[in-house]
């Protein structure tokens, strides 16, 4: 028997050990009552959620007893969930040792030291030191737009423009704050929640989950220092949609669930509605069909609310157009497509490009599940040229699923015609990025070593 991929079954012991109220060292007595041997400590079991070992067929049917998991759960996770690249693995694992951190008491500040947020700090893109603005964050080079500009730019293209204006941003941020006082830091703390999430976003949709990753753990630092439970329950709800879209249903799962347990009661309307509709998207994906309808029925009943409240700055691109499409999406993933198609037609050509496609993708994958081959390869087709517009890797992915299952019909006149275009168009379509080394910032000789954020 293949062993389970590590990157997805040490979250899923976690997962099952939090929903009984266990600690780790109350699991391996339990595990070692269960082998009749004394020689599992909570270290052992500390290495396997952080996917440090994997446990052996032995343990594992030991785990499942003592945890009450279903039959063949801890041996099925590879054939539920794509793992992600080594390059991804270790700041995946990393995001999700914080999130189960913060779960466990959302009102506890998570440790931000600034200085261990230095390697973002790095010089800015003409290779200048630029000093903080007047108000640390907001001045920059000539041409340089703020934040509230770049999510909007975020509508018209994709991370693989707009990644290292994000990056840019952020670095300005963090080196402000290590620059500031006390109170400077608790002023600029929220920016860097914010920057951080939106430059992790744009990483992810440029391909490079890493780093995207990485910030997304900067942001949810940041958040939960300022005791912002809300916007900690974004950030984590941002990075699972990443993780979904590079095939990590799994853990897009376990980020969906922690961020809307953690921030339901302070967020928004919109908010709810959102991290909900994340849940849905996730469970779906990993064929939980009566969690994900559950919780797309819940995200119902918030969206009736939305247009009423006030709603975070940050939240703004959430109309009913989008739930309506995000709707169609979860459906399709559900497997329902009959109402699916309607409301993803609806979608248009969404707020640009990579709406497009990205719907377009979903439409026609719902158009597959329902026979109608012909269309599917058609608006994938439509779909295909608005990636390209695009410049964004999720849009991309996106469409390799939708030809996997138009490869099925590929004696199809429309299905030959759609895979010549999409082999035309490789070359176009924007790549991952070459996986990066790990940021480290020197010490002076005599200091403790190499930092990194954690």
């Amino acid at each position: 028997m293949t062993p389970p991929d590590p990157s997805l079954l040490g979250p899923l012991i976690a997962q099952l050990r939090l929903a009984r109220g266990w600690s780790q060292q109350r699991l391996a007595d339990a595990l070692c009552a269960a082998a009749g041997t004394p020689t599992l400590t909570r270290h052992e079991v500390s290495r396997w959620e952080r996917a440090v070992r994997v446990p052996g067929e032995r343990w594992r049917g030991h785990l499942a007893a003592v945890l009450d998991a279903p039959a063949g759960l801890l041996d099925d996770v590879p054939a539920r969930s794509r793992p992600p690249g080594p390059a991804t693995a270790r700041s995946r694992s990393a995001l999700l040792a914080m999130a189960r951190r913060w779960a466990a008491d959302p009102s506890a500040p998570l440790l931000l030291n600034p200085a261990t947020i230095g390697h973002v700090a790095g010089p800015t893109p003409d290779g200048s030191e630029a000093g903080p603005a007047p108000d640390g964050v907001e001045a920059g080079p000539p041409g340089a737009v703020g934040l509230a500009e770049l999510r909007r730019l975020d509508d018209l293209a994709g991370g693989a423009d707009l990644a290292p204006a994000g990056a840019y941003r952020l670095r300005r941020v963090a080196r402000a704050l290590r620059r500031a006082g006390p109170a400077g830091r608790r002023r600029l703390l929220p920016a860097l929640a914010e920057a951080a999430q939106f430059a992790g976003w744009l990483d992810g949709d440029a391909g490079d989950l890493a780093a995207g990753l990485d910030a997304h753990r900067l942001g949810l630092r940041a958040a939960a220092a300022t005791g912002d439970r809300a916007f900690a329950g974004h950030v984590l709800g941002s990075a699972s949609h990443l993780l979904a879209g590079a095939g990590d249903a799994e853990g897009a799962l376990l980020l969906a669930r922690t961020g809307y347990a953690g921030a339901r009661r302070t967020a928004s309307p919109g908010l709810r509605t959102l991290l909900l509709h994340r849940v849905a998207l996730a469970a779906a994906l990993t064929g939980r069909t009566p969690a994900g309808r559950q919780a797309l029925d819940a995200a119902r009943r918030a969206a009736e609310t939305v247009e009423a409240a006030i709603e975070p700055a940050w939240l703004y691109w959430l109309d009913g157009d989008e739930l309506a499409a995000m709707t169609g999406r979860t459906l399709v993933a559900l497997g329902r497509p009959g109402p699916a198609v309607p409301l993803l037609r609806a979608a248009g050509s969404g707020r640009g490009p990579r709406s497009a496609a990205v719907y377009g993708g979903w439409l026609a994958r719902g158009l597959v599940q329902l026979g109608e081959v012909d269309q599917a390869a058609a608006v994938a087709g439509a779909a295909l040229r608005n990636a390209v517009r695009a410049g964004s890797a999720r849009a991309a992915t996106a469409l390799v699923e939708v030809d996997r299952r138009l490869a099925a019909h590929r004696a199809e006149p429309a299905v030959r015609r759609w895979r010549r275009r999409l082999a035309d168009a490789r070359p176009y379509l924007p790549r991952p990025p070459e996986p990066r080394r790990p940021a480290t910032t020197r010490r002076p000789r005599g200091g403790a070593g190499p930092t990194r954020t954690g």
